[in-house]
């Protein structure tokens, strides 16, 4: 066996046009902030807000929300999810992100973002309805990682059974099981009993940009 520090790393050189495109934002943007970006170096990060959303291309929360740098602590995965809290499971990604957010940088606001036409809630969908059988398998980390919705499938098909209905109302449960998923950290619940931190629900739509918030009271997205 070949000892890993002896294996040839295979990465290339980055693709031109990202180099054309990093050099022309520190031409332009970097360079007109450059106080900016020196003191962000050296006094850290404090942003306001968490946003957790899609690994969608289409969707871009920094730029939805015209943020700028160190405004938004973001986080992006497949389909906005949040795990509930389970400590003993082997990897954390999202949750090791959370309580960054929440115990180190003290964030005020947290916001999950879901969003139209979303692959990984199509996925869920076709996975717990039966046609997706790959998705089963052991082996994908898609299905593993959608299951986490598969609570919020089962409400969904209990009141809706057109399937393109179906998993556009899953687009938005997704958004309100990772809110209730946040609540089980206890990090998360201790920040909001102190009324140090309030979660936000909202679901974009990609082709209209109409931006649809959760109703904490009623449920419903408005």
């Amino acid at each position: 066996m070949t000892d890993s520090t002896d294996a040839k790393l295979h990465a290339t050189a980055l693709p031109a046009y990202l180099r054309e495109r990093h050099a022309f934002w520190h031409a332009t943007r970097f360079s007109e902030n450059r106080a900016w970006y020196q003191r962000l170096a050296h006094t850290g990060q404090h942003p306001r807000a968490m946003v957790i959303s899609c690994c969608d291309s289409r969707v871009d929360s920094v730029q939805m929300f015209g943020a700028e740098p160190g405004d938004l602590f973001v986080l992006r995965n497949v389909a906005s999810l949040v795990p509930p809290h389970s400590p003993d499971l082997s990897f954390h990604g999202t949750s090791a992100a959370v309580e960054y957010a929440v115990s180190v940088l003290k964030v005020a606001h947290l916001v999950v973002v879901g969003h139209s036409n979303c692959g990984g809630i199509s996925a869920c969908h076709d996975m717990c309805a039966g046609s997706a059988p790959q998705l089963t398998d052991g082996s994908s980390y898609i299905g593993r990682w959608i299951d986490i919705l598969r609570p919020g499938f089962e409400r969904v098909s209990a009141r809706i059974k057109e399937p393109k209905a179906r998993v556009a109302a899953l687009e938005k449960e997704g958004v309100i099981v990772s809110i209730r998923n946040l609540i089980s950290f206890p990090f998360v619940a201790e920040a909001m009993r102190e009324g140090e931190l309030t979660l936000h629900g909202c679901w974009i739509d990609i082709g209209s940009g109409e931006l649809h918030v959760l109703d904490h009271a009623t449920g419903e997205f408005v």
